[in-house]
C-alpha cells in the first residue's frame, strides 16, 4: 500500500514507477523472507511511509514471534507431562545396559513411570523405548543444571546414570545430590572403567551412591548360578582356566576369590597381555595365590598356547572349567568347539556379549555352556534396584 502511495526507497528509487507485480514483490519481501536491503522509505503521502516503517519493524518481530511460538510447541509436551510425573525412575543413557535394566524393571514393576534421558538417540532405539518399555524419552545435555531442574527430580523414586561417560556419571550424581540430598543411596552409577570405579571408592559421591560395574553383575551371577554347584558335585578340588583376562575375566576371578577359593586347587590364566593384566589385578585387589596359578601369555585361538598349558596343567585328569571369555564372540565359540574334543569331561562356557540363539544351538548339540554379558546383566540386577523403596 505504501509504494502504491507515492513512496520510493533509497536504495531502489524506481520502484514508485514499477508495475504491481514489482511491488508486490518487494512488500512480500518485507514479511516472507524478513525485509529486503531496498533502503528507506522517501517521499509519497505520509500514510504510505508510516506503513513501510511498519514493515520495516513488523518483519523482523513477526519471524521473532513465529520462531518462539515453533519453540514453545516444541518444549510444550514434555513441559506439560513432567508436570504430572512423580514416584518416576530417571535413567541417563540408552545404551544396551539400560534395555538390559528396563527388562529386569518391567518383570517386577510393569508400570512405575520411567523418563530416559540421552543427548542423541536414534530413532528406532527411541521409538523401541517408548513402544516396548513405555517410557518416556527426552533428548538433552544432562550436563546443565537448568536441565537437570526441569526433570521434577523431588518426585523422583531413583536416578540410574547408565551412561558411557564415567567421570561425567560422577559429576551428574554430585551435582544431582546438590540439588535433592535425600536421593542419597537412591542414585545408581554405572561405571565401565573398575579401575576408575574403585579409585572413586572413598568419594563422598561414591558415599552416597550405589556404584557397580555391569562385568561384575554379569560374573558374580555365572559363579553363584552355575561354577559353584560344579566345584561342590565334583571331586578332588577343580581346575579353573579364565582364556581371555579382560574385565570379565578379571571380575570372574574376583568372585573366584571370594566365593570358592577352597574349592579350586588350580587356577590358569590366558590371555594376549596376561603378564602385565596379572599384576594389575594384583595390584588393585591384593589378591591372596590359589592353591597353584599359571600363566600363559598369547592368543586362545592359537593351540600353541594350549599346548603350553598342557604341559603344566593336565586337564584329562579332571572336570576343568574353561571359561573362554573373549570380547570376540567368534574366537571363544570356535575354541570352544575344538575343546570340546580334546577335553570330553571339562565345563566349558562361552562367552557372547548379546544373547545368540545360533551359539545356544550349537552349545547344545556339543555340551557347550553358552553365556552373554547383557543377559546375565539382566538376570542378575539387584531386585532393589526395580522395585519402589
Amino acid at each position: 500500500m505504501g509504494l502504491h502511495l507515492g513512496v520510493s526507497l533509497s536504495e531502489r528509487p524506481d520502484v514508485v514507477n514499477a508495475d504491481m507485480l514489482t511491488k508486490a514483490y518487494y512488500s512480500l519481501g518485507f514479511f516472507v523472507m524478513g525485509g529486503l536491503d531496498v533502503g528507506l522509505p522517501r517521499g509519497g503521502h505520509v500514510v504510505g511511509r508510516f506503513l513501510l516503517w511498519i514493515g520495516y519493524f513488523g518483519a523482523p518481530i513477526l519471524t521473532a514471534s513465529t520462531l518462539i511460538e515453533a519453540l514453545i510447541k516444541t518444549l510444550e509436551p514434555h513441559r506439560w507431562r513432567l508436570k504430572r510425573i512423580k514416584n518416576h525412575l530417571v535413567i541417563i543413557g540408552s545404551d544396551d545396559l539400560t534395555i538390559s535394566y528396563l527388562k529386569a524393571l518391567r518383570e517386577h514393576n510393569p508400570k512405575v513411570p520411567v523418563l530416559i534421558i540421552d543427548s542423541a538417540m536414534e530413532p528406532l532405539r527411541r521409538d523401541e523405548l517408548r513402544q516396548q518399555f513405555n517410557a518416556k524419552v527426552i533428548l538433552g545435555d544432562i550436563n546443565h543444571s537448568f536441565f537437570l531442574k526441569r526433570l521434577r527430580l523431588n518426585q523422583a523414586s531413583k536416578v540410574l546414570l547408565l551412561g558411557a561417560d564415567n567421570f561425567q556419571s560422577y559429576e551428574t550424581a554430585n551435582k544431582i545430590l546438590k540439588l535433592e540430598p535425600k536421593l542419597a543411596q537412591k542414585i545408581i552409577i554405572h561405571c565401565s572403567s573398575i579401575r576408575f570405579m574403585r579409585s572413586m571408592a572413598n568419594s563422598h559421591v561414591a558415599q552416597q551412591c550405589i556404584n557397580f560395574n555391569s562385568y561384575q553383575l554379569a560374573a558374580a551371577g555365572l559363579v553363584r548360578h552355575k561354577l559353584i554347584q560344579h566345584f561342590q558335585q565334583t571331586q578332588p578340588k577343580d581346575v579353573v582356566v579364565l582364556a581371555g583376562f579382560g574385565l570379565f575375566g578379571q571380575t570372574i576371578l574376583e568372585e573366584l576369590q571370594q566365593h570358592a577359593k577352597q574349592e579350586i586347587d588350580t587356577l590358569a590364566i590366558i590371555d594376549v597381555d596376561a603378564n602385565r593384566r596379572v599384576l594389575v589385578v594384583d595390584e588393585q585387589l591384593h589378591l591372596s595365590n590359589f592353591e597353584r596359578r599359571e600363566v600363559f601369555e598369547g592368543n586362545i585361538s592359537h593351540p600353541e598356547v594350549w599346548q603350553k598349558l598342557s604341559t603344566k596343567v593336565d586337564l584329562t585328569k579332571v572336570e576343568p572349567v574353561i571359561i573362554l571369555g573373549t570380547g570376540s564372540a567368534e574366537d571363544n565359540l570356535r575354541t570352544a568347539l575344538w575343546l570340546r574334543g580334546k577335553y570330553p569331561k571339562a565345563m566349558i562356557i562361552a562367552r557372547s556379549h548379546q544373547p545368540s540363539e545360533f551359539a545356544q544351538e550349537v552349545g547344545k548339540e556339543h555340551n557347550i555352556i553358552n553365556v552373554s554379558i547383557t543377559q546375565l546383566v539382566k538376570e542378575n540386577i539387584p531386585v532393589g534396584w526395580t522395585r519402589e523403596q
